[in-house]
């Protein structure tokens, strides 16, 4: 069994999601919610998204990390505000020895909805239904959320492959 957080960094709402995989890798849900960043100063903000996932990786002591990587965007600044969050996030959590991993947004979209065009409505009915949940998680905690369950797909695959591997090679010699 294994804890995943699932982080959609932003420099103005970071969204987190912790979703528990059981046996079979069953998914269950944990928490999900926004970090909403009220410093004016960017290195304020970044100072928030900092403390807000270690007090995360405090509360929830997560197994795993998943976070969305760095997207070309049409605006340069835009994009470097993004990825110094994502930064202040992983450096978060690498403090804590929990390993990171990166998955585009295309990848979660194809994960959790079928499709890597999807849209943020589709995401969020998808984790609602994909989780059970009573009502549909806000945008942000969903595509956190996405993001960790994306990563417990990935991860059940590289596993099979894996195991696949191995037999075949135990098969030949």
């Amino acid at each position: 069994m294994s804890l995943i957080l699932g982080i959609d960094p932003g420099s103005r709402v970071t969204g987190y999601g912790l979703v528990k995989e059981g046996e079979r890798g069953r998914l269950t849900y944990v928490a999900s919610g926004c970090i909403r960043l009220k410093g004016s100063r960017l290195s304020d903000r970044l100072q928030e998204i900092f403390d807000g996932v270690s007090l995360l990786m405090r509360e929830f002591q997560p197994d795993e990390m998943a976070i969305e990587s760095v997207f070309m965007h049409k605006n340069a600044n835009a994009a470097l505000k993004l990825g110094q969050a994502r930064g202040a996030a992983i450096v978060a959590t690498s403090i804590h020895g929990v390993r990171v991993d990166e998955y585009s947004a295309r990848q979660v979209k194809q994960a959790v909805v079928g499709h890597g065009g999807a849209e943020k409505d589709q995401v969020q009915h998808m984790i609602k239904s994909l989780l059970a949940l009573n009502k549909t998680p806000q945008s942000d905690a969903a595509d956190a959320l996405a993001i960790a369950v994306c990563h417990a797909h990935m991860r059940r695959g590289l596993k099979g492959l894996s195991e696949a591997k191995s037999m075949r090679r135990g098969r030949v010699r």
